[in-house]
């Protein structure tokens, strides 16, 4: 499938959900971030934006990509409207092709699950090697499908974050691994429907 072909499904996806004024943070970012001293960070699949706003409000400045237009336009109105311009740059990137430039204190890949070709471990390698010394790379995948989820497929199959990070080879002398979990939550999905969802955990942080 074509780089148009996932333009037009992932504009779909985020087209037919609401234009939420406050776009929720992912529980494992909060856990992880909160504490950690402000810097410029990274947000690779930022969607409806409800990270890239989070860690503008505590003094990040974020760059915050994704594939969808209407995403990013949505993030851009959003961070205008709560004052926060200047700290957050949402732009339209295709991580297939390019990777953004820069060096970051923390880069998050959430959820980056997608049914067209994408070299992940490629685009988290590089996400790993974008980092400052002491920044951190946070990767939280799907380990369950919840009942709203896009992709239903009944035989989907979850790596767990110990075989992610052993597809990443990196060397372990300029990054180590600090969290590598599958812990288990209640998640509230559209309509505000709620179900048990299992997230697979991968905190990766480059030596300093």
């Amino acid at each position: 499938m074509s780089a148009t072909d996932a333009v037009t499904f992932w504009d779909g996806v985020y087209a037919a959900r609401p234009a939420s004024d406050a776009p929720r943070p992912n529980v494992r970012l909060v856990e992880t971030v909160t504490g950690l001293s402000p810097g410029d960070a990274l947000d690779l699949g930022c969607g409806s934006g409800g990270d890239a706003l989070w860690l503008a409000r505590r003094g990040w400045r974020v760059t915050a990509v994704d594939v969808s237009g209407v995403a990013v336009e949505r993030l851009a109105e959003h961070a205008h409207v709560h004052g926060l311009d200047g700290r957050v740059d949402a732009v339209r990137h295709d991580l297939h092709a390019s990777f953004p430039e820069g060096r970051f204190d923390l880069v998050c890949a959430h959820y980056l699950h997608t049914p067209f070709g994408l070299d992940r471990a490629s685009v988290l390698r590089g996400a790993a090697r974008a980092l400052r010394p002491g920044g951190r790379l946070l990767v939280v995948d799907h380990g369950s499908t919840a009942p709203w989820s896009w992709d239903q497929d009944p035989d989907a199959r979850f790596p767990a974050p110990g075989d992610v990070a052993a597809e990443l080879a990196l060397d372990p002398v300029t990054w180590r691994v600090e969290r590598a979990e599958a812990p288990r939550r209640t998640a509230t999905g559209p309509g505000g429907r709620t179900a048990e969802v299992v997230d697979h955990v991968l905190l990766v942080r480059r030596a300093d």
